[in-house]
């Protein structure tokens, strides 16, 4: 079998202690890395069979699908392993702003030394200013 095109089963990736696996979600068509969650067996399992993005809340200890009530789902593209099976890759069709904090990614801000962090601003529905 082709490596480049194997598939696995959702209990071959290697999840870690608590039986979780770190997912990088991105925008399908510009790339732009949205936000980082966690998945276990069970909501990779229903992010497959119902097309949206679902994830499992270390906090709140539950499952959680994106933009259930917010609106702001993600529609899921395609759903991607890397070489150890350790993280995956979502590749997905973001429906307004990703992070909770009304900003399209959660990755907006920058840490440099002696650099001010940058905000890009968030959405013009919330009409709010950017966090600084």
């Amino acid at each position: 079998m082709d490596r480049e095109t194997e598939d696995l089963e959702i209990s071959q990736l290697a999840f870690d202690e608590r039986g979780l696996v770190p997912v990088i979600v991105q925008q399908y068509d510009t790339l732009e890395v949205l936000m980082l969650a966690w998945m276990d067996q069970e909501a990779i399992r229903r992010t497959l069979e119902t097309g949206r993005a679902w994830y499992w809340s270390r906090s709140r200890q539950m499952y959680w699908m994106k933009g259930e009530s917010s609106g702001n789902i993600q529609e899921v593209m395609q759903l991607r392993y890397d070489c150890d099976g350790d993280t995956l890759l979502l590749s997905v069709d973001q429906k307004g702003p990703a992070c909770h904090t009304s900003h399209r990614t959660c990755f907006y801000r920058t840490l440099l030394p002696g650099k001010v962090p940058s905000t890009s601003s968030r959405t013009a529905a919330t009409g709010d200013m950017p966090l600084s």
